[in-house]
Parts: C-alpha cells; structure tokens; sequence
C-alpha cells in the first residue's frame, strides 16, 4: 500500500489516498459513529459482488469534499486498474469518507476536488507525512466548548509487527472528544481557563455541549488499518471492529451524535496468520498509537482567535 496527501494550508483543508496494489486490495469497514459522510462505502460489504477495492479516500471539505474520489478513480483509470465490466472496460472501486473541516480553520468555499484527488496518489509512496497534512490539515479536537477551547488535530500513523505479520494504522483525527495517552491522561482536548475540561465528565454530569461542532457530522475521526496478512473481507470486518476499540480507549467521549466515526480494514498480502484474533489486537495497538501521534504531530495551519495551541 502506498499513502499520498494533497494539502491546501491556505484554506485549511487537503485529502489522503491510500493506494492498493494493481489487483486491488481485500476490505471492510466497521461505522463507529453517527453522523457520517461516505461514497461507495456498501462496496466493503463482504457480500458485496466486488471482491476488492482500489484505492481509499480520506478527504476533509465535508460532503463536498467527497468529489475528489473522481480524480483518484480517474488516475486509476488511465493505469488500467479497476473492476472489469466486459466491454466498457474497467471501474476503479474507491470507498470514500469525508471529515468536517470547513470551520474554525478551514474556509466554506474551499475543499478538496478531483484534481486534488489526482494530486494525492501522485503523491503517494511510502514515507507517509504526520501532523497537519493532507485529511488532517484542518482537523480539531476537544470540541465540547465550542472552536475557543479546542485543540488541532491531524494525521497519524504507526505500524506494529508479531514475527512477519504487519498491521499498520492510519488515522485522520478531527473528533468532538478528547484525545488520551497510553496512560489514560488527555493530551489534547476541550480547555478552559484551568485546563482541560474532561469532555466525557462535563457531559456525563449534565453539561451542555457548545458551539457549531455540538450537530451532527461536525466531526469524524477516520482509521485505516491495513496488513500484509492473508485476511479475507468477513474477517476484515472483525479488524475493523476491534481498532474500534482502540478508538475507544483513546478519545472520549467517541462515536457520539455529533460524530462519524469509520474504520476500514484493509490486505494486501498472503503472509499466513498465527490466528485471526492476532491481527485484530496488532490492529487495536497500531490504531491507538496512530490517534496519539494525529495530535502530537499536529501544528497550526493558520492564527484563529481561540483556537489552543
């Protein structure tokens, strides 16, 4: 798999493609949240007629910014990958999935379009950029005050291994919760005056959520787990499932109403798992890593009155 970023600091928002091999990759999605934004996403059901997909789009500008998967599918195209359609040639298959970046660093007129999509697999390779990047260059956190207590967010990655199984994670951050360590300490989240609020304590005690992200689809938190293990797409959807739980433990309160939350589990290779349940835990490690990494490799796009550092 290969992973390319399109980044627009100017207006605050850009899109991340990860790139399967020629043949197409193996995948599932399991919907954590609520209040989602998505195209092709019914193609990742395991009884679904097409056995793999091209590409995947994690793109910020919202549903508009769903629109750039016609440049990724376009790129695919004149590479000749896709599904085969007989006569009509071949389909590229690209799941996508939107964050809600268009405020309060992002800009309403601005968001990712299908050059942009093309931009991101020119882009992509290996070496895969952190912090305010593609996906997660308008992305924020802890947003149960309102964009005055809210910390930036981003993207992250790690990989984990158990002899020569990899499970790496990808993850773009722009959640309504706070984000925790390891240790279970916030390291980025809602702020007030004193520091940070504790999201899931304010609302669990009867606090009311403020501001423009306290609706639905303002805010999303997307994770790509993907191995070089031999998974087929039933089991893949287990994958899916358990870094979701990863994603639990790592941002509080997750998968609200306010939220649209998605993981997509992805394989590309043969290498034979010890046991599935294997894959699911490496997945679980590398997902938590990755969502800490969004938010410490995160940096500021532009000044916004408010907005913690």
């Amino acid at each position: 798999m290969l992973v390319g970023h399109f980044t627009d600091r100017a207006a605050a928002t850009g899109c991340t493609v990860v790139l399967g091999p020629p043949e197409g990759m193996r995948a599932a999605a399991y919907v954590r949240g609520r209040a989602t934004g998505t195209r092709e996403l019914d193609a990742l059901s395991p009884g679904h007629l097409v056995p793999a997909i091209h590409a995947l789009l994690l793109t910020g500008g919202s549903a508009y910014g769903l629109g750039a998967a016609d440049g990724v599918m376009r790129w695919l195209a004149q590479r000749g990958r896709g599904f085969p359609v007989g006569a009509a040639g071949l389909v590229p298959i690209v799941p996508a999935a939107v964050i809600f970046d268009l405020a309060p660093l992002g800009r309403s007129d601005r968001w990712p379009t299908a050059d942009d999509g093309a931009a991101a697999c020119d882009a992509a390779g290996v070496d895969i950029a952190e912090g305010s990047v593609g996906a997660g260059t308008g992305a924020t956190v802890g947003k149960v005050l309102g964009a005055p207590g809210a910390m930036k967010g981003g993207v992250g990655t790690w990989a984990e291994r158990s002899g020569d199984v990899v499970v790496g994670a990808l993850a773009v951050v722009n959640a309504f919760g706070d984000v925790r360590d390891g240790a279970g300490k916030i390291i980025a989240g809602a702020r007030d005056g004193s520091g940070f609020v504790d999201a899931a304590r304010y609302l669990a005690e009867g606090g009311a959520p403020g501001g423009s992200f306290a609706r639905a689809g303002a805010n999303t938190t997307l994770v790509v787990a993907g191995t070089n293990a031999r998974v087929e797409r039933a089991q893949l959807a287990e994958v899916a499932r358990s870094a979701a739980d990863a994603m639990a433990r790592c941002i509080t309160p997750v998968g609200t109403q306010f939220d649209g939350d998605i993981v997509f589990a992805v394989s590309v290779g043969d290498t034979p798992p010890a046991t599935p349940v294997m894959v699911e835990l490496l997945a679980q490690r590398a997902t938590a890593t990755a969502i800490e990494r969004a938010v410490r490799m995160a940096k500021g796009t532009k000044q916004v009155p408010g907005l913690a550092d």
